[in-house]
């Protein structure tokens, strides 16, 4: 197993993607601390990786506030000892809508909480984990983007402005981590079919999308697992700064 020993915390571990990733990563080993503002859906992954005989902890986190991230890590090190690996997860987009409407139309209130979680979010993760992480002197760090940033299709505007956002913050975060033998590279995925009580419209959405790609199908959580698992693990350790994509080629950089 890739992750063998390993201690991950997943933020929006309890819904759609976050959650294969959680399953994906026990299977391969770690010990994973599921964190999602939906803690009922923490501990539902939870069980999920339990009943497949992994080792996994829920904990209610709001990403945006930092006693939360603070809290999330003292108790992931309280759990298993130490922190291995971060995927910062959690977003504004799926299981918590956003409006899609040109960039006018969209509420202060909304764009302030996509920038909040998907943004600030990822920042204060961070600032909890990679103290932690510099003590033992390595530590993998995986922000999650997507490949809409490339496309510029227009509207929903200040979810692809966050998630261009995670990529910058990526690069820097390589450059002032890499003396700590820490890495930070981002995932890209394209448009998933997320979450299996998706509407009629999201559906549609997924399969519009599906016909942009050379692969011609909707994209699902289980097409990310490789590449997470990749990116957490010591084949990716001589690699930091950099973003992978994964939508079935859609975005080509």
């Amino acid at each position: 197993m890739k992750l063998e020993n390993k201690v991950a915390i997943v933020t929006g571990g309890g819904h759609g993607i976050g959650q294969a990733y959680c399953r994906e990563l026990a299977k391969e080993g770690a010990k994973v601390a599921v964190a999602d503002v939906d803690l009922s859906g923490a501990k539902e992954t939870t069980k999920l990786v339990e009943q497949k005989g992994g080792n996994a902890l829920a904990l209610q986190v709001d990403v945006a506030n930092e006693k939360n991230t603070l809290a999330m890590a003292e108790a992931t090190v309280k759990a298993y000892g130490k922190i291995d690996i971060l995927v910062n997860n959690a977003a504004v987009f799926a299981t918590i809508p956003i409006s899609r409407v040109s960039f006018d139309k969209v509420p202060l209130e909304e764009w302030d909480r996509v920038m909040n979680v998907n943004l600030k979010g990822m920042w204060l993760c961070c600032r909890a984990v990679v103290p932690y992480m510099k003590l033992q002197k390595s530590g993998k760090i995986i922000n999650i983007s997507s490949s809409s940033i490339f496309a510029g299709r227009g509207m929903r505007i200040h979810y692809p402005t966050s998630k261009a956002g995670v990529i910058g913050f990526t690069r820097t975060l390589a450059r002032e981590l890499g003396d700590f033998g820490i890495t930070v590279n981002s995932l890209a995925p394209g448009s998933t079919l997320s979450e299996g009580k998706e509407d009629t419209s999201a559906v549609a959405m997924r399969g519009r999308a599906a016909e942009r790609r050379c692969l011609k199908r909707v994209q699902v959580p289980e097409d990310l697992v490789g590449a997470i698992v990749f990116l957490c693990s010591g084949d990716s350790d001589f690699m930091t700064g950099q973003t992978l994509i994964v939508d079935g080629g859609d975005a080509m950089i």
